[in-house]
């Protein structure tokens, strides 16, 4: 069974968006009450999402190491990440990036080196905007916009606050999917 839940934006997400910024590891109340909050009896739900961004803008990463591999052609920052694109921003203890080498243009001859995808572990956080998700890993796959977040997942859009063991965000179109025993902590009169 699948619901459709719309929530609004406030002071929990800013709270979390702003502890995992910050690097402390702080996580507000609401969020941490998410997995005593009432149980979900359906096995996903869809909720719309504000993590919907354009994925052809540039992708900024900092970090206090980078290992280069020439055998895989990967890149693995370390040490509290911090990657940016647009007005999105992910942090992770770990983020491997993956490149993809497209084919040579008429005249060139090496193709364009580009960001395939993102490998996230240990305290991922994504927030834009006023919403914010935490998980123990994250995959972007830039080419499909799309996010999949897994392990102890909590999403908080303003008071309101959803928790399971798996998170699809599409990115083009700005819907999320929980899965796996989804919990939820809903606030009455809490507009959309």
């Amino acid at each position: 069974m699948t619901g459709r839940f719309g929530f609004g934006a406030a002071a929990v997400a800013v709270a979390l968006a702003a502890a995992a910024l910050a690097g402390d590891g702080a996580r507000p109340a609401a969020a941490e009450g998410a997995t005593a909050g009432a149980e979900g009896a359906a096995a996903g739900a869809e909720v719309p999402f504000g993590f919907r961004h354009d994925a052809s803008q540039p992708v900024e990463v900092s970090a206090d190491r980078l290992r280069v591999s020439q055998t895989d052609g990967s890149a693995t920052f370390s040490g509290n990440v911090v990657v940016g694109q647009g007005d999105m921003r992910l942090s992770a203890a770990e983020v491997r990036v993956e490149y993809a080498t497209e084919p040579a243009a008429p005249g060139e001859t090496r193709g364009r080196t580009r960001i395939r995808r993102l490998h996230a572990t240990g305290g991922v956080t994504i927030v834009s905007g006023a919403e914010a998700a935490e998980a123990r890993e994250a995959v972007y796959s830039i080419d499909e916009a799309r996010v999949v977040m897994t392990g102890e997942v909590i999403l908080t859009q303003g008071p309101n606050v959803l928790a399971g063991d798996r998170l699809t965000v599409n990115l083009a179109d700005g819907t999320a999917l929980i899965e796996g025993r989804v919990r939820t902590v809903l606030q009455p009169g809490a507009t959309r």
